[in-house]
């Protein structure tokens, strides 16, 4: 089973609207026995906090639900615990390196680096454009999907 953890600098915006986003597509295609995912934050400030509303409502509109997920900070030991830590811009993964205490199997990598137009998630929580976040969120989590399967009907 491999197993992914979203991180962003809360974990109230953009790492669960991923975990969510992800988790919908695996159970839409019957991967949900391959793949396990959750979503952390490398900050504390938002921690025990739920899913930012406009967030929510994004994702319910998308048909997608958050369940209960309340906001946890990414630890040392989840460098060990999951195969991939995707963040969601460039300045998480400098903290998530930070917490980790380096990246030595190159296990860090930000989302859309998947895709076929590497970029910066923007955090939605500034910039209150949830439409475009869920849009690259999706776009970036398609191409993680496809990497992922693709690499294992190689093996």
């Amino acid at each position: 089973m491999q197993r992914i953890l979203f991180v962003c600098l809360g974990n109230i915006c953009r790492s669960p609207m991923a975990e969510s986003i992800f988790r919908d597509m695996l159970e839409k295609r019957g991967l949900t026995d391959r793949f396990e995912c959750a979503s952390a934050a490398t900050s504390d400030e938002e921690t025990g906090n739920p899913v930012y509303p406009p967030a929510r409502a994004r994702l319910r509109e998308m048909g997608i639900s958050a369940g209960n997920k309340r906001a946890v900070t990414m630890t040392r030991d989840d460098y060990s615990r999951y195969d991939l830590l995707v963040g969601m811009e460039t300045r998480n993964l400098a903290a998530m390196r930070r917490i980790c205490g380096g990246d030595p199997q190159g296990k860090i990598r930000r989302l859309l680096d998947w895709s076929d137009r590497p970029r910066d998630i923007a955090d939605p929580w500034y910039t209150g454009d949830f439409r475009t976040a869920s849009a690259d969120i999706e776009e970036g989590c398609e191409a993680l999907l496809a990497a992922l399967t693709a690499g294992a009907a190689q093996r």
